[in-house]
This record gives structure tokens, C-alpha cells and sequence, in this order.
């Protein structure tokens, strides 16, 4: 054979693999997503069909209603964080946990470009609507408290408290903030595993150009079961950064959204520096930070800056996961706070 030929069923070889990479869906070993018993669902003049779980108050009451938005983007409601918060109605809060638009119970957008920060705001703000309060009390976890912010920031006059549980950067990030060093009366340290690791771990050839394709085309290169499922893959590697140590964490249990997490995270550039209207507003806002979170603290930081009626705890031996770790002390802050 000569040298030309090599070259030629070398290059054939190359092209059908990239073709296979591309064009052949992969499986993941991973568990369906089962949805919870008594889920209900809005579906808002957005066109975003939501699966929501309500947990009445046990009594008649005026106080102002909870709503809890998980982290991701493309998180959902864990039953862990149902569990953990519903004693709140016992004080007389109706409490709301909502999958957000691309995960969970929620429907799936056919056009990516839709998911974005603005969208999630959009439905925030109808969901308020929808249950009629004067105001709300937000708790927020990660991405969660990032879209918490970017509705305070349109309607401050509809939120009574918020509480910020190992919140992600303000929109838009201030990337040199990633360095900021914490004091070490804080006593803060890093997790035993880092999410670049769970990234460079999970990722593989044909979900990267998935991604690069999503964000180059804002098309589905491949089906939302495939990468949903790959998205719980991803989270069983990223959840061991969320803990102290990695025996601390726990599998995921599925359901969450890859294309609403890669889009919407796409979308954290396009989106208006208001902050200097957060200096101006007195919203009681409670941080609450694991010792080990992954976040910066520089993130965690530039709040108690910027909220002149905020109040900061750290939980001991917690990670980013707050409530696998430290439930009782959890619920502790959180029900003091809202007393």
C-alpha cells in the first residue's frame, strides 16, 4: 500500500469516527427521572408549562407565601429541600417549590435560544402574579439566588425577605472577583474536589461538540433524553465538589436539564449591570455559606457590599450542599431569620 492510500483510509477513518461521534446517540448508566406524587403545574402566558409542589400552610394566615428556586441552571426541586423547609408551613407560610422552564417536572422549550436569565425572570414574575401575594419571601440556593436578584431588581417592592444559600455570582460577573481572598477569621476551606474536575471527568468528545454546536447554532444537535441523562452524569461527578469530601456526597437522582444549563449560562453575559440599584434598597437578606462551598468568596462578598441589610452565617463543616450536610442547622437559621 502505498503512502497516498495510507493517507487516504486514514483520512476515511477519521471522517466515519467523527461521523459516529456526531450523528450516534450515546447512553448513560443512570437513573429515569420519577416524578413526585402531587405535582401540579402552571402554564404561564410565557408558554413555559411548570411543575410545582405547593405545601399549604396549616393555618389561616397573611403571612407572605415562600418561594424556593433551586440551583442549576437546569436544577429542579430535590425532595430533600421539601423536607427540610416544610415545618415552615407549621408557621404559617404556603410554601412553593417550582422545577424551573427545561428541567424537572417542567416542559421541555423545542427552541434553545429561549432559555436564557431573562425567560427564568420573566416566569418568576408570572408565578408571583399567579399566587396573588402582596409580597414573597424568595430562598434562593446557587443559581437560585442569582435569578433571586435579578427579579429584586425589577420589582424590590414585591419581596419581603430573601435567603441566599450558597449563592452564585451577581449578573453579570465580575470575574476578578474569583481571586478575592477570604479573612481567615472565616475560617473558610476548599472542597476536597473542585467542578473543573467533574467537568474534565465527565465531558466526552460528542456531549462537547453538542455544547459547541448549541451555542454556535442555538439548535439541539442531539435529544433532550440523551443530554438530560448525560446532565445526571455530569451532576454525580459535579455533586462531589458541593460537600467537604467526596464520601459526603451524594448520586444524583436525575431530571435535570442540560440545555436549559448550558443556554442559560450562555445568557449570563447579555445581561444589564443594574447594581447600582441594589445599593439602594434595604431588603432584609440573609447569606447563608457552607465552610467548604465552592463558590469564591469574592462572589459572597461583593453581596455584603452591595446590600447594606444584609447578614452573613457560616455553617460549619457544610459544603455548597447545605441541606445534605447540615439540615437541623439549615432550618435553624432560616426559621430564626423569618421570625
Amino acid at each position: 500500500m502505498t503512502l497516498k492510500q495510507i493517507i487516504k483510509w486514514a483520512l476515511i477513518a477519521l471522517c466515519a469516527g467523527l461521523l459516529f461521534i456526531v450523528f450516534f446517540p450515546k447512553t448513560y448508566d443512570v437513573p429515569s427521572f420519577k416524578a413526585r406524587k402531587g405535582t401540579e403545574y402552571w402554564h404561564l402566558n410565557t408558554g413555559s408549562k411548570i411543575g410545582y409542589t405547593k405545601v399549604k400552610a396549616d393555618s389561616i394566615s397573611t403571612k407572605s407565601p415562600i418561594i424556593y428556586l433551586h440551583g442549576g441552571p437546569g436544577g429542579l426541586i430535590k425532595d430533600d429541600i421539601i423536607h427540610a423547609l416544610k415545618p415552615l408551613a407549621k408557621t404559617g407560610h404556603d410554601l412553593y417549590f417550582y422545577d424551573q422552564i427545561g428541567s424537572g417536572h417542567s416542559g421541555r422549550l423545542d427552541n434553545i435560544a429561549e432559555y436564557s436569565v431573562e425567560r427564568h425572570k420573566k416566569d418568576l414574575a408570572e408565578i408571583v402574579e399567579i399566587i396573588n401575594a402582596e409580597k414573597v419571601i424568595i430562598i434562593g440556593h446557587s443559581w437560585g439566588c442569582m435569578l433571586a436578584i435579578q427579579y429584586l431588581q425589577d420589582h424590590p417592592d414585591k419581596i419581603e425577605k430573601i435567603i441566599l444559600e450558597g449563592p452564585g455570582p451577581i449578573l453579570p460577573i465580575d470575574h476578578s472577583l474569583r481571586n478575592q481572598t477570604p479573612p481567615d477569621s472565616l475560617n473558610l476551606i476548599n472542597p476536597e474536589y473542585s467542578n473543573r474536575a467533574g467537568n474534565q471527568k465527565a465531558y466526552n468528545w460528542r456531549t462537547t461538540i453538542i455544547r459547541k454546536f448549541a451555542y454556535r447554532f442555538e439548535k439541539k444537535l442531539a435529544s433532550d433524553e440523551e443530554v438530560d441523562h448525560f446532565f445526571t452524569f455530569l451532576n454525580n461527578e459535579l455533586n462531589k465538589s458541593t460537600n467537604c469530601t467526596i464520601k459526603e456526597s451524594k448520586a444524583s437522582s436525575g431530571g435535570g436539564g442540560y440545555y436549559s444549563h448550558i443556554m442559560t449560562a450562555k445568557s449570563f453575559d447579555q445581561v444589564k449591570n443594574k447594581k447600582d440599584q441594589l445599593k439602594k434598597l434595604e431588603t432584609p437578606i440573609l447569606i447563608l455559606r457552607g465552610q467548604c462551598d465552592n463558590q469564591s468568596w469574592g462572589f459572597t462578598e461583593e453581596y455584603l457590599e452591595l446590600f447594606t441589610n444584609a447578614h452573613l452565617e457560616i455553617i460549619e463543616e457544610s459544603g455548597h450542599d447545605l441541606i445534605n450536610s447540615t439540615q437541623k442547622e439549615y432550618y435553624t437559621f432560616v426559621s430564626a431569620f423569618l421570625k
